[in-house]
């Protein structure tokens, strides 16, 4: 049997600080987080377990980390509620699994994971998903283990600037918090996770991207894997995760032009954002458009590296 060297890769959400407002004590937060999230998984995947549950144990670090946008630290929608996203795909079958404005289980994904492997479906939402992750035996929070006094404000912020009708000032982190991960495990397995609180001040009931199979999250071991992060309905309008899926299947492209082409005519387009992917090479792209991307990856070459701006 050909073994395959693991590689991973994550991102913490694309633009989500303007690097003039970071200081260095919250960069060096938010590189030490990225990296012990990689960790959750790489470590994982050096033991010889699969890309599944790789991915899925990077992204329950992510979530029960309050700097990122997914689990505890989700932002709050324009009514003061969360409502939270989450996808994971086996690229060894295509076999997922999404949830959709849900509220209740500590790790969304977990939920994911749960209608993928409990259920006949692939999507479930509202009070249908609320009834299922109650019944599937995940650990459950109230509404308020969520919620944290920073993305409280930054509700309160958003919805002042719409009430006094300001212009917005460009800032992309209302738009772009949201943790995935991907990775290629020693069989040449692929798959990808993603998790998200969504937008800041959203309409109650907006679904984004990242639970919608084929644009913000995808997997196939003939291809890639990938999570994205951004404008999530540009993410949708142009199916991102199939569209460099198509490139690479049908015009013979690598991961690396694929991937960064798609995200470079998003851009032109309007779609900020990024995504992190990677094949079964062990080959990792991380392309954005946005002022920065969090993210994390370790590729073949077993080295462990850490980014937040195009640095």
């Amino acid at each position: 049997m050909t073994t395959f060297i693991p590689a991973i890769a994550l991102h913490g959400g694309a633009g989500t600080i303007l690097p003039s407002k970071i200081t260095p004590e919250k960069e060096a937060a938010l590189h030490a987080a990225l990296r012990s999230c990689l960790e959750a998984g790489l470590v994982l995947l050096r033991d010889g377990a699969s890309a599944l549950d790789a991915v899925t144990a990077s992204v329950m670090a992510l979530e029960d980390d309050s700097l990122f946008n997914a689990g505890r630290g989700a932002v709050f929608t324009s009514d003061g509620t969360h409502e939270m996203d989450a996808a994971v795909m086996n690229g060894t079958t295509r076999a997922c699994g999404a949830v959709a404005g849900i509220c209740g289980p500590r790790h969304p994904i977990l939920a994911a994971r749960a209608v993928m492997e409990q259920s006949e479906h692939v999507l479930l939402t509202g009070e249908g998903a609320a009834k299922f992750c109650a019944s599937a035996g995940l650990e459950m929070m109230t509404p308020e283990w969520f919620g944290t006094d920073a993305r409280r404000e930054a509700l309160e912020a958003e919805l002042e600037r719409r009430r006094l009708n300001l212009p917005d000032d460009g800032d992309p982190a209302r738009k772009h918090g949201t943790v995935g991960a991907v990775a290629c495990d020693m069989r040449g397995h692929l798959a990808a996770a993603t998790s998200t609180g969504g937008m800041t001040a959203k309409l109650p009931g907006r679904v984004g991207d990242s639970p919608v199979i084929g644009a913000g999250t995808w997997a196939d071991d003939e291809t890639l894997a990938m999570s994205a992060t951004g404008h999530g309905e540009f993410f949708i309008r142009w199916a991102v995760g199939h569209e460099i899926d198509a490139r690479m299947r049908w015009a013979g492209q690598d991961l690396t032009r694929a991937a960064g082409d798609v995200v470079a005519e998003l851009g032109a387009r309007g779609g900020s954002g990024g995504l992190v992917a990677v094949d079964r090479t062990g080959t990792v792209t991380l392309p954005f458009n946005s002022p920065g991307m969090y993210r994390a990856w370790c590729d073949k070459s077993g080295e462990i590296r850490t980014a937040i701006f195009s640095d």
